[in-house]
């Protein structure tokens, strides 16, 4: 049975170690804020400014019409005339327009037909600037030759920010590499420095080790959740919908597994350097490419899909958008709050497992 009174002795050191170690403050308060900031603004996939160029041989009131509306966005902007005198592939070609809006001249009176040309040599801006486009012509109340009216409700992010996507999953991806950077490096660092035959010697067994190197993480883990969230809300204005209590519970569950993935990786790296890089490498790719974070998870291949199961992140995700974004409760999120718990477990075991191996 563990001894309180040692698993506390251990985790007392570990706090002592922190203290005296900067590095570990810099990866526990400043490499946080930092990824926050930049991947915040960096991976902002919002379209501003856009150049465009206007052709209006209709020059009426309904074409003045059509173009004070994509003018009166913050979304487009009218290439200058100057500009405008040089064919319209030129300018795609310079970049120096992305889009071209021609109206024919009977535009308002017979005609109600505008041509977009819209340069895709980036797939994706072209089908947001297609997207921002149909939702300004529709706007403006422009009837189809169809005659149909499809109004679209736009549920929990209405003004379509990235950033309530993306927050959310920079909370998960900074928690994750945090955490399992912090305890890969802890028992590596007693054997770096020498201390691991003092805790050898003494009577404390692999399990009391284990949870007196979690325990001081776990709770700098939970502090960080809570500074890089209200970061995040005030940078980039993302609400949080949910209750807090049931944040903080499910963000408990995956900072501890986090920890235990750490621990794993500690039992098997023999220095700091080995420990950080694999503590990386089984956090940073697999976070942003398999969890949900960039790439919906229901598009990849079959396989992937099988992977995403037994990444941290893909569950904890699901979480934080539900809780922040919808307002979601324990009943909707308990099935990947017992996930986490299971994962957590289950290294936890075959840390210590392999911690005893070491020790013997």
């Amino acid at each position: 049975m563990p001894s309180f009174s040692r698993i506390r002795a251990i985790a007392e050191k570990e706090v002592f170690h922190i203290l005296r170690d900067s590095r570990t403050l810099v990866i526990i308060f400043l490499m946080p804020l930092l990824q926050l900031i930049i991947f915040g603004y960096a991976m902002n996939m919002e379209i501003r400014q856009v150049p465009l160029l206007v052709d209006d041989l209709a020059m009426n009131s309904s074409s003045r019409a059509l173009v004070d509306a994509f003018v009166n966005t913050d979304y487009f902007q009218l290439v200058p005339k100057e500009a405008g005198t040089l064919q319209p592939d030129e300018l795609f070609r310079e970049r120096r327009a992305q889009a071209s809006l021609s109206i024919p001249k009977d535009f308002g009176a017979s005609e109600h037909r505008v041509l977009l040309r819209i340069d895709a040599s980036d797939p994706n801006s072209a089908q947001m600037i297609q997207n921002y486009a149909l939702g300004i012509v529709n706007s403006t109340g422009i009837q189809t030759d169809a005659g149909i009216d499809l109004r679209a409700q736009i549920l929990y992010n209405p003004d379509l920010k990235s950033s309530f996507f993306f927050v959310p999953g920079l909370i998960a991806l900074i928690l994750v590499m945090v955490c399992a950077l912090l305890t890969s490096i802890s028992i590596s660092r007693e054997k770096e420095m020498g201390t691991m035959e003092q805790i050898l010697v003494s009577p404390v067994s692999a399990t009391e080790i284990l949870f007196g190197k979690v325990i001081p993480y776990l709770v700098l883990g939970l502090l960080d959740a809570l500074i890089i969230l209200a970061v995040g809300m005030l940078l980039f204005q993302v609400p949080f919908r949910g209750d807090f209590s049931v944040f903080l519970l499910f963000t408990f569950l995956y900072v501890l597994t986090s920890l235990c993935l750490g621990l794993l990786v500690s039992t098997v790296a023999k220095t700091q350097q080995a420990a950080m890089m694999m503590a990386l490498g089984m956090t940073l790719l697999p976070t942003l490419l398999l969890s949900g974070y960039m790439f919906p998870i229901s598009s990849m291949p079959v396989i992937l899909q099988k992977l995403t199961y037994i990444i941290p992140a893909s569950y904890y995700l699901q979480i934080i958008r539900g809780i922040m974004l919808k307002g979601n409760n324990i009943a909707q999120l308990y099935q990947a709050g017992l996930s986490l718990l299971g994962m957590s477990v289950l290294m936890l075991i075959v840390a210590a497992r392999r911690f005893k191996l070491r020790l013997s």
